[in-house]
């Protein structure tokens, strides 16, 4: 019962763990490519609605859920003595909670409130075009490291789950 419930947490783990790298690959691979075509004053409109909207229950699940379940699934390696895998999951929810968690957090997160603070109708062009290059290429850098973060952190945790032969293996 015990390796069910610990298999069961694993796969949830690498459910949301791999959801939220997605989410952070897809976005890398299509919005930032087709938003980075439309102009300034368009560009900026949409990323502060998209920045309001994604400040929803379904992300913050998702986003911090996989946190929490990676801290949980160590958790429980740990207490049952499997440290190899206790070591590979920890350091997997080190590498989300810096890399991913820490960057959105000390990084896009005070990007997006200072845009959210801009008056988009009162910039003329040029004051258009400055707050998107403040802003623009700054944000993208802090994404790719994160969505790079989010990547290894999943990866991880399917390579440890992978080591083993069947879910139940999972000790």
């Amino acid at each position: 019962m015990e390796n069910n419930f610990k298999a069961l947490m694993m796969l949830l783990t690498i459910l949301l763990t791999g959801l939220s790298a997605g989410l952070f690959y897809a976005w890398s691979i299509s919005v930032i490519p087709g938003i980075k075509r439309i102009p300034d004053k368009s560009y900026l409109e949409a990323i502060q609605e998209i920045n309001r909207s994604i400040l929803n229950p379904w992300f913050f699940i998702l986003f911090f859920g996989a946190a929490l379940m990676m801290v949980y699934s160590a958790y429980l390696q740990f207490k049952t003595n499997a440290y190899l895998s206790f070591w590979i999951s920890l350091c997997a929810a080190v590498i989300y909670l810096v890399g991913t968690v820490g960057i959105t957090a000390f990084g896009n997160v005070p990007l997006n409130q200072m845009l959210d603070q801009v008056q988009l109708n009162i910039l003329n062009t040029g004051d258009l075009q400055l707050t998107r290059q403040a802003y623009e290429g700054q944000w993208n850098r802090l994404h790719t490291i994160r969505t790079f973060f989010s990547v290894v952190s999943f990866l991880l945790l399917t390579v440890r789950y992978n080591g083993h032969q069947t879910a139940t293996d999972l000790l």
